[in-house]
């Protein structure tokens, strides 16, 4: 099939140049209103518990659980009168609007629920609302709002909103201007170390081009998505990020192996066909390997890990097919030609330093080669120390706690954040994001029952005050009447209060004690505590099928890479540790908050639990990348010699520069978004960058080198049934040639 495909390429370079140009510009047009149509929810699932209590609150109580917070403050004090002034207006502004409903205020709410929206220093005060419609509409509307509400007035009266809707708001403009510095600060940086690479500025321009065709076809692709399912905001990271570093790797890898048999002698046809025989097959298992691993983001029941799935698959997709379809045409067209406007030689100039010798060199002369033959001449020690050094950094991951994201994965200055900061510290009894909201839907019973259940919600630890159609308690006894609205022909429900961070896990164990109280009727519990538990739940019921998955999966690719069930259980052995290693980092620089200062986060104690199951897919399918890449070139050198410990060393010879540079492009790549503003994107972008330059350092320059010394022939063998399998199935384009023609010296990538 490749070679088919490289001989049509060969023959028809500029048609095949135009349609992708064609393909690039429609997708550029197609793509371009994506973002408009992403989303930023999707971390918990819509058949959950929580989720019901919410949509039944939206339905049958006038929004009692609001989702937008305006903290209305002055240094005069939430009583004075241009303060109360201002808040009324706020408030009557809010009840006009057709889109939200339940307005309460401090100004407006009869006491003493009303001090309950008064903070503690009695400066600022609350009016807090629900807006309706989805997670777009509702983040629309909060835009609106925030030009319409938020500043500071003549009077010095500060306007700040919050809650979740202002929370997704900040959020999806935040992650937008994430994206436009990441990208202007990974292009250039990238462009620097391919010239680095390649010497030839022509050379170096090729992966950036293909990067560029792979996004523009990614985001075509996901909002193609858009019009079928709900694609989150966050994919767009992915999507620019993984197109960018996908496209570099794979055309690095062809660039580097049509330059190497341009240097053996053979015409610019021959080499890009030979280029696509063998590179193009790596790229095309590797690819393989990368997209099934993020497929299996889809198995969960959570569409911010399925947007994931979507855009990577996709940018996978479009890489692949640009590095073995447009790339070729590319260099079959370009021959010689791309080692042209080669910087390196004014600077061997400016230096007084004389040219290497043209021609081939052999791997012997590879600082590569010397290091594998240190390594495996003492495989032993170097495996064993390297395996114990990624266990001691993966040892925090067993302290490791989870919780729902809020408004602490904003910066500081944004006033999200702020509200959320004041609601935690001066509104005890009255954040709606905290409070757990109980629905008894359809209850017919008499006020009684409900009042005792409410009293005895009010003596759980850590609740300050239970809100019901019986009345408001505290500790069990009833200190106000009941406020309005809280019953109706469809049941009733009770809003349980926190001093408790409800995400962590004593707010978890509050939620636990809350509902171990016999209710007296079906109780559904909502709100933060409850919504953290149920996507907690989804998770872990998925997990196992997920990592059994990308197990099976990869042992499948890589078996009919290879022909070799002993390199697939290999691979996923180190896989494991180096990311073992990985997380073990995120727990201690973002749960333990090591690094905050340095980085600008806030720790809060836990990290988001979507983040490690993304990293862990997105980083396996990576780690199969370089495992790929150093694979085929030591099969391909053990076919022609059935030498394994000289195989591995040509291997790593031949590819070790190649797959180190491909991994300090991808980590500029990914490494970028180490610069956002929010923590888990963050996170995400400093754990994939860590992984990425362990594997291809540590785990691929070292460890498996040692291993696959101390394995010997075992790397290659199979059942007799497997291996008779792989050999009808044929998935050896090329490696006939390989296994034929004399041992080949390596050209200088």
């Amino acid at each position: 099939m490749l070679t088919r495909i490289a001989r049509f390429i060969t023959r028809s370079p500029r048609a095949v140049l135009a349609a992708a140009l064609v393909i690039a510009v429609l997708c550029g047009v197609f793509g371009a209103t994506a973002p408009a149509h992403l989303k930023s929810g999707g971390f918990t699932s819509n058949e959950a518990e929580s989720a019901r209590v919410a949509e039944l609150i939206a339905d049958n109580f006038a929004g009692a659980a609001p989702n937008f917070v305006l903290l209305v403050g002055s240094d005069a004090g939430a009583d004075d009168p241009a303060t109360k002034a201002a808040g009324i207006e706020l408030a009557d502004a809010l009840k006009n609007r057709g889109d939200v409903q339940g307005v309460q205020s401090y100004w407006t709410t009869p006491q003493p629920l009303a001090n309950a929206l008064r903070s503690t220093d009695g400066k600022s005060a609350l009016v807090v609302a629900y807006i309706d419609g989805d997670e777009t509409q509702v983040q629309k509307t909060a835009s609106e709002l925030e030009g319409q509400f938020a500043g500071v007035s003549n009077d010095g009266i500060t306007v700040r909103q919050g809650g979740i809707a202002a929370i997704y708001h900040d959020v999806t403009e935040q992650t937008t201007r994430d994206l436009t510095l990441a990208e202007g600060v990974a292009v250039p940086l990238s462009m620097i170390v391919l010239v680095l690479v390649f010497g030839s500025l022509v050379a170096a321009a090729l992966p950036l081009t293909i990067g560029v065709f792979a996004i523009l076809a990614t985001l075509a692709l996901l909002r193609l998505c858009t019009l079928f399912t709900d694609v989150s905001i966050y994919a767009l990271n992915m999507t620019t990020a993984m197109g960018l570093a996908l496209a570099i790797d794979s055309s690095l890898f062809i660039v580097s192996r049509f330059r190497e048999e341009l240097a053996r002698g053979l015409d610019p046809a021959a080499a890009t066909i030979r280029s696509v025989q063998t590179a193009g097959r790596t790229v095309l298992f590797s690819a393989l390997t990368v997209a099934l691993s993020l497929a299996v983001l889809s198995v969960f029941d959570l569409y911010f890990l399925k947007s994931f799935a979507y855009a990577g698959v996709a940018v996978v997709a479009a890489a692949a097919a640009a590095s073995i379809l447009v790339l070729p045409a590319a260099l079959a067209l370009l021959g010689h030609r791309v080692n042209s406007l080669d910087l390196r030689a004014p600077l061997r100039r400016l230096f007084r330093r004389d040219a290497p010798a043209p021609g081939p060199h052999a791997p012997e002369d590879s600082g590569w080669y010397r290091l594998a033959g240190v390594v495996m001449r003492h495989a032993a020690p170097v495996a064993i120390v390297i395996i114990a050094l990624l266990l001691a950094l993966g040892a925090p991951f067993l302290s490791v706690q989870f919780g729902y994201p809020d408004d602490r994965v904003l910066p500081e200055t944004a006033s999200s954040r702020q509200v959320g900061d004041a609601m935690r510290t001066q509104f005890p009894q009255a954040d709606p994001v905290a409070s757990t909201t109980i629905v008894l839907d359809g209850y017919r019973g008499d006020t009684a029952a409900l009042g005792g259940y409410a009293a005895e919600l009010s003596k759980v630890e850590g609740v300050p005050a239970v809100l019901s159609a019986a009345g408001v308690y505290v500790t069990g006894a009833r200190v106000a009447p009941a406020p309005p609205g809280m019953s109706n022909d469809t049941g009733t429900y009770l809003s349980v209060a926190t001093k408790l961070d409800p995400f962590s896990p004593a707010g978890d164990r509050q939620l636990n004690a809350i509902r171990a109280i016999p209710a007296p009727g079906e109780a559904l519990f909502g709100g933060a505590a409850a919504a953290n538990a149920d996507s907690l739940q989804a998770l872990a019921a998925r997990l196992p099928l997920a990592a059994a998955l990308i197990a099976l999966t990869t042992f499948i690719v890589l078996f009919l890479f290879t022909g070799s069930v002993v390199l697939p259980i290999k691979a996923l052995v180190l896989n494991t540790l180096s990311l073992a290693a990985a997380f073990g980092a995120m727990v201690w620089v973002f749960q333990e908050g090591h690094l905050s200062g340095l980085l600008g986060f806030t720790a809060v104690g836990y990290l988001v639990p979507t983040m490690p199951i993304l990293m862990f897919c997105l980083a396996f399918g990576l780690s199969m990348d370089y495992e790929v890449f150093l694979l085929s070139r030591v099969r391909e050198e053990w076919l022609a010699t059935h030498d394994n410990t000289r195989a591995v060393a040509v291997g790593l010879a031949r590819t070790g520069r190649i797959f180190t540079a491909a991994a300090v492009l991808m980590a500029i790549v990914l490494g970028a978004l180490v610069t956002a503003k929010v923590s888990f994107m963050q996170l995400l972008g400093l754990g994939l960058t860590l992984t990425v330059l362990a594997d291809a350092t540590i785990i691929r320059g070292l460890l498996a080198p040692a291993l696959m010394r101390l394995l010997g022939p075992l790397n290659w063998w199979a059942p007799a049934p497997l291996a008779r399998l792989h050999a009808k199935i044929g998935l050896t384009e090329g490696e006939e040639d390989a296994a034929a023609r004399p041992l080949e010296t390596a050209g200088r990538a």
